[in-house]
């Protein structure tokens, strides 16, 4: 528990001081201090200011009083400060003896938030028509971090990647490759992904903007792809698998996992949408247009000034938004599941078993991957029709929040990278678009800066083995990767810098990296295992106790990451902990101090920062190298 330990204990003693006042239901809190208020703070004399009709200074001088009289295990003091807040101040040699020996054990920093309910992260969810660029990037890491955080907090998190293998971009490879003579061998053994993005895609969907006529065939193409029996069918399945194995091989290189892929193509043949349809009508949810410009069509009607929103077309056929209730319906269990699953050909780095849904029968038993809430990682300009399913899914189980969509902004280059790639910019940044080849894909990226890495390394490891560098220069190019996609607020745009992003110095994940090597070298140079057994009251410096308090408040980041579904809070607390160890490494020294029993103590912080590191960024995605 660490640091909360001491928020519980506060808690527990006001609440007994509040019911001896007969006013419990005061809806207080008590939160790590801001500097000049003590180690923990409570605003709870502000809220009894005006039942009790007292200042808050006068209510906080009271109870601080009464406070005194409690029993008290990790709480030295308490005192009203001059604004109103109730200040509490910790027994730092029992807080420090918690902290230190709790951030060792693997479970450190889990809560008990989600208490193994079901969750459901639906992530990626990228046209099998082209590899993964950056911008697709931000998505899968923000919904890879998610689902580590509500993991840590205890929820069964069930991660689905849904497959669009039936739309207009998946369309217009398949005409390219049947009526424009695309080969279905890359040339010079490029990826098949890449392959089919650069050439195929933006090739044929050139064709079009020069030949209208050739938007018959690509009509004709999408209806057969609907069909799901027709020859182009089984064609585009060929290509959409070759193409979706090849952007999961992406994935699994940042550390990626899932626990399930779903195809679009089967939910347009489950007989799903039929079911959804009928309930939609019965529950009043759409309505049937008789007049206007919608007149002949199904719509959901539009909020204020929001335009009605058709889901069914005058000729009978579903607009794009049919495909995504009934797939959203199904992930929360409110429909019976009309799929058989399969183990996926390929095995995950990670060990992880994925499994694919199919329509055919099948020898593996059934699965189960909905869940009781579900988060979908959609950018922001799916807003309006997010917020449609989000609607229609709280009507549909009678709880609010059941279906979250998980909104961002998109990925942009800075002008210094997008011109070491070699796209062209306004002067500021580059916009990508797939359609017109403008983007760059995540595995470039990923070896431009692992090349850097291992220039880098070589300089300062000329003794290192290649085998080791290579090593290091991946964990140091997927932490940068993932660290620069969630370090920011979800609605802010990036413009992603390579060189920038790959400082030791300042916010990136390098930095953290090399501090964690530090602490790693540290007490390799030691030659010694640290112990927990040791006198915790001879950590009394500020820069000590500044560090022990940064490790112990991890489980409370963790609760507010996993409530807020905000990766930027663990993001966040890896920088400012790699700073207070940072601090504490320029003030104090750890050996050759000629006081063996200082020496330990400090050895066993330095070992629980290390610990408290890597935990942390293991939520992120991001390894934590012992040499840098």
């Amino acid at each position: 528990m660490s640091f909360k330990s001491l928020i519980d204990e506060i808690e527990n003693n006001l609440k007994k001081i509040l019911e001896d006042l007969s006013q419990s239901d005061i809806p207080f809190s008590v939160e790590p201090a801001k500097p000049g208020f003590g180690d923990a703070s409570s605003n709870v004399s502000f809220l009894l200011a005006k039942r009790l009709k007292q200042s808050p200074k006068e209510i906080a001088e009271m109870l601080s009083e009464k406070y005194e009289k409690c029993q008290n295990t990790l709480v030295l003091k308490s005192e009203a400060h001059t604004s109103g807040y109730l200040n509490f101040f910790a027994d730092w040699k029992k807080l420090s003896q918690l902290i230190l020996s709790e951030s060792v054990l693997p479970e450190f920093g889990e809560i008990d938030l989600g208490k193994n309910s079901t969750i459901v992260v639906e992530h990626t969810s990228v046209n099998p028509n082209k590899a993964l660029h950056i911008g697709h990037i931000r998505n899968i890491i923000i919904g890879d971090t998610v689902s580590r955080i509500l993991d840590k907090s205890h929820y069964h998190v069930n991660v689905l990647n849904y497959i669009d293998d039936s739309g207009l971009q998946v369309a217009d490879i398949i005409v390219g490759f049947r009526h424009f003579g695309f080969d279905q061998d890359p040339p010079n053994d490029k990826k098949f992904d890449h392959y089919c993005g650069d050439d195929v895609y933006v090739k044929t969907t050139e064709k079009y903007e020069t030949d209208p006529s050739l938007e018959e065939i690509r009509k004709n193409t999408l209806k057969e792809l609907e069909e799901g029996d027709s020859d182009t069918a089984k064609f585009a399945d060929v290509i959409t698998r070759r193409v979706l194995s090849a952007q999961l091989e992406t994935c699994w290189n940042l550390g990626i996992s899932y626990d399930c892929l779903n195809f679009e193509s089967q939910i347009i043949r489950s007989g799903l949408w039929s079911k959804i349809f009928e309930k939609l009508k019965e529950m009043g949810m759409i309505e049937f247009e008789k007049e206007g410009k919608n007149s002949g069509c199904w719509v959901i009607r539009g909020e204020g000034k929001e335009e009605d929103k058709v889901i069914v077309r005058s000729n009978g056929t579903a607009t794009y938004i049919a495909k995504d209730i009934p797939y959203a319906a199904w992930k929360l269990g409110l429909v019976d599941d009309p799929f058989n699953y399969e183990k996926y050909e390929k095995n995950q780095p990670s060990g992880r078993q994925l499994w694919q849904t199919t329509l055919n029968s099948s020898t593996e038993p059934k699965q189960n991957f909905s869940g009781q809430k579900v988060i979908t990682v959609i950018d922001s300009r799916q807003a309006r029709l997010q917020k449609i399913i989000t609607s229609l899914m709280a009507k549909f189980k009678s709880v609010d929040d059941a279906y979250v969509h998980l909104g961002y902004e998109s990925v942009t280059l800075s002008a210094d990278t997008a011109k070491t790639l070699g796209l062209e910019t306004d002067g500021k940044q580059a916009q990508m678009s797939g359609r017109k080849g403008l983007y760059v894909n995540a595995d470039s990226v990923y070896e431009l800066l692992k090349n850097k890495t291992i220039e880098e390394t070589k300089k300062r490891h000329p003794e290192m083995s290649n085998e080791d560098i290579e090593k290091i220069a991946h964990q140091v190019s997927v932490g940068t990767l993932r660290y620069e996609m969630i370090k920011q607020d979800l609605d802010k745009i990036i413009a992603f810098d390579l060189t920038k992003s790959l400082s030791l110095e300042g916010d990136t994940a390098p930095y953290i990296q090399y501090t964690h090597a530090r602490s790693a070298r540290i007490i390799e140079k030691s030659g010694r295992t640290p112990s927990i057994d040791v006198d915790y009251g001879l950590l009394n410096e500020k820069s000590e106790l500044d560090l022990i308090r940064g490790i112990g408040l991890f489980d409370i980041q963790v609760r507010d990451a996993a409530k807020n579904l905000s990766p930027k809070v663990i993001a966040r607390y890896c920088h400012d902990l790699a700073v207070s160890f940072n601090s504490f490494y320029e003030h104090v020294h750890v050996l050759d101090l000629g006081d063996e029993k200082l020496e330990d103590s400090r050895l066993c912080l330095v070992n629980a920062f290390k610990s408290a590191i890597e935990k942390s960024l293991d939520l992120l995605g991001i390894s934590a190298p012992d040499k840098m």
